[in-house]
C-alpha cells in the first residue's frame, strides 16, 4: 500500500522532528513502546538512540527487563508513568495526564501519543514482517508474561 506507506513516512517524521517533545523524552516513549510490542529491531534501534538522547543505559535496561526503573530524574518518571499506563491500562488517571501536561503541555501530551501511536504502528509491521535485525545483531528483549 505505497500510498499508506507514504502518508505514514510522513506522520512518522512529524512525529520525531516536528515536536515540542524534547527529543529524549519522545525515545522514552518509543522505547516503552517498543517494549510493549517486543519489537526487536525498534528496541534495537531506538534504545540506542534514548540514550545518546540521554537516558541512562540503567533506565533502558530496566524497560528492556519489564521493570520500572530507579532512579529517573521527574521529566522521565512523568513520561514513564503515561506511557506505561496508558499501555498497560488502556487509559491514564487525572493525576498521570496532570503531571504529563505540566511536563509537556497539551499540545506536548498529545505528540506523545502520537509518538507511541505511530510506534505502535511500526512495531506492528516490523513483527508480522519479522524484519531482520542487522548482521551480528542478537534480539535484546525476551518475551514479558
Amino acid at each position: 500500500s505505497p500510498e499508506m506507506g507514504d502518508l505514514g513516512q510522513q506522520f512518522g517524521a512529524a512525529t520525531r522532528f516536528a515536536t515540542s517533545v524534547p527529543r529524549k523524552l519522545y525515545e522514552v516513549g518509543i522505547i516503552i513502546t517498543a517494549r510493549h510490542w517486543t519489537a526487536q529491531f525498534e528496541w534495537y534501534a531506538h534504545r540506542r538512540a534514548a540514550v545518546q538522547a540521554g537516558i541512562s543505559a540503567a533506565v533502558a535496561d530496566a524497560i528492556a527487563e519489564g521493570r520500572r526503573p530507579t532512579g529517573m530524574p521527574p521529566d522521565e518518571q512523568a513520561v514513564y508513568n503515561f506511557a506505561t499506563e496508558l499501555l498497560e491500562t488502556k487509559q491514564v488517571s487525572d493525576a498521570t495526564f496532570d503531571a504529563a501536561k505540566k511536563l509537556l503541555g497539551e499540545r506536548g501530551v498529545v505528540e506523545l501519543i502520537n509518538v507511541m501511536g505511530w510506534y505502535g504502528t511500526v512495531s506492528m509491521f516490523l513483527n508480522v514482517d519479522r524484519y531482520p535485525l542487522p548482521d551480528g545483531a542478537k534480539p535484546e528483549l525476551r518475551p514479558l508474561k
